[in-house]
């Protein structure tokens, strides 16, 4: 009986226990919660244990902003030729170093004339070989007509004659035209640039025998100065992007790595005349005058497209438009140092700038930074002013608090008076 009372005391000696641990723990958690709920930057901004909160503002302003469709183009040369012989023969010269810049014109390359000289030499003596004979028929052609009035000779024969002199007149302009043929194979043995542009690597070196019928290029001759670009925009743009087009030509910026540095600025040439069903964008062309080699052929660039411009808007930094469950909003500085939440309507927003079409008017001020500890009706002391977009430098502000140390220390100076 004895051990059994025992027990029952043991048991409930360590239920007491527990229950004042489970206490403790509670007591701990509760304060926890307490501390953390009075230390909420809101709570304590509200109930002004913590003073004004130190935010930067900005002034929405009155700007022309640019209305760009951004996308990513591929480079191409402006024309590209690949140059291959036209005749068959040893690669005697070589005119051009690789990578070199040439005009039209220039000499690439020479291929032996040797052959094609005789040929066209072979044709020019032909050629007077006939003529020779045509004078010589003209003159029995005088001498019958003399003759047919005499009845020294039958008509019969001068009608031959003048057949004879005008079989002859057509062989000297079949002469002609071999002639013409031979010189244009002839000056095929001397490779000219058909355009002006830049080469590339060189396929074939001098010495080798080069042939017409080879699939192999002496060299690709390419001209980047200006270059083409050729980008894909959504079907839903079409609408704007013709519109635009049709006032007048569109710019287009191609973007360096950054994605902010403008490496070439350039003009919209030609929009395609169907979309593409299978991806729902259509393709656009554009020329950029590429002075610096900026643009190279088969290189990917970021480029945006100029199709309208926003005149007369108010601008605010993008950093101060705030999204709620209600919308987007701006904390509007109001007199006597507070903020107000203002609800606006955005129409264009970049990384820098908003564009807001009803909410504030200009020159109102808002707060770009220190949001946290803000709420409607929040006292705040401003640290900066800026611009949209164009910050200001800081303007040096007193805080209550550091005001009333200052104080406290000069009424501390020795030698102060009372």
């Amino acid at each position: 009986m004895k051990i059994s009372i025992l027990k029952d005391r043991r048991n409930i000696l360590i239920g007491l226990a527990g229950v004042l641990v489970l206490a403790v723990i509670g007591a701990i958690v509760a304060q926890s919660l307490l501390g953390a709920g009075s230390s909420q930057p809101g709570g304590r901004n509200r109930a002004g244990d913590d003073g004004p909160v130190p935010v930067l503002v900005a002034a929405a302003t009155i700007a022309d902003v640019p209305v760009y469709i951004d996308g990513v183009g591929t480079t191409k040369a402006l024309n590209t030729v690949t140059v291959v012989s036209q005749v068959d023969g040893k690669l005697i010269k070589v005119g051009f170093k690789e990578g070199q810049d040439v005009e039209r014109g220039f000499v690439l390359a020479e291929i032996d004339p040797a052959t094609y000289q005789a040929q066209y030499d072979q044709v020019v003596a032909k050629k007077a070989q006939d003529e020779a004979q045509l004078a010589n028929a003209r003159i029995d052609l005088e001498r019958y007509t003399r003759l047919v009035a005499t009845n020294s000779v039958t008509r019969q024969q001068l009608d031959t004659q003048k057949a004879l002199v005008d079989q002859l007149v057509a062989q000297i302009n079949q002469d002609q035209a071999s002639i013409d043929n031979a010189a244009a194979t002839l000056s095929y043995t001397k490779i000219i640039a058909p355009i002006s542009g830049r080469t590339g690597i060189r396929q074939v070196d001098e010495g080798n025998i080069v042939r017409a019928s080879s699939a192999t290029a002496l060299v690709t001759l390419t001209q980047v100065k200006p270059i083409s670009m050729f980008f894909s925009l959504p079907q839903q743009n079409l609408a704007q992007i013709n519109k635009a087009f049709s006032a007048g030509p569109l710019a287009v910026e191609a973007l360096g790595s950054d994605n902010t540095t403008v490496t070439d600025k350039g003009t919209l040439q030609v929009i395609d005349n169907q979309v593409d069903q299978t991806t729902g964008t259509v393709k656009l062309k554009a020329e950029f005058p590429n002075p610096d080699l900026q643009l190279w052929p088969g290189q990917f660039v970021n480029i945006r497209l100029l199709v309208d411009t926003l005149r007369g808007a108010i601008v605010v930094p993008t950093a101060s438009v705030q999204r709620g469950p209600n919308g987007t909003f701006v904390f509007l500085v109001q007199t006597g140092d507070t903020v107000a939440v203002r609800a606006v309507t955005t129409t264009q927003q970049d990384d820098k700038q908003t564009v807001i079409s009803s909410g504030l008017q200009a020159g109102d001020q808002v707060v770009t930074t220190g949001f946290t500890r803000l709420a409607d009706g929040s006292k705040i002391v401003i640290s900066k002013r800026e611009d949209a977009g164009n910050p200001a430098p800081a303007q040096p502000t007193d805080k209550p608090a550091d005001k009333g140390k200052r104080g406290k220390r000069s009424e501390a100076a020795p030698g102060s008076p009372q």
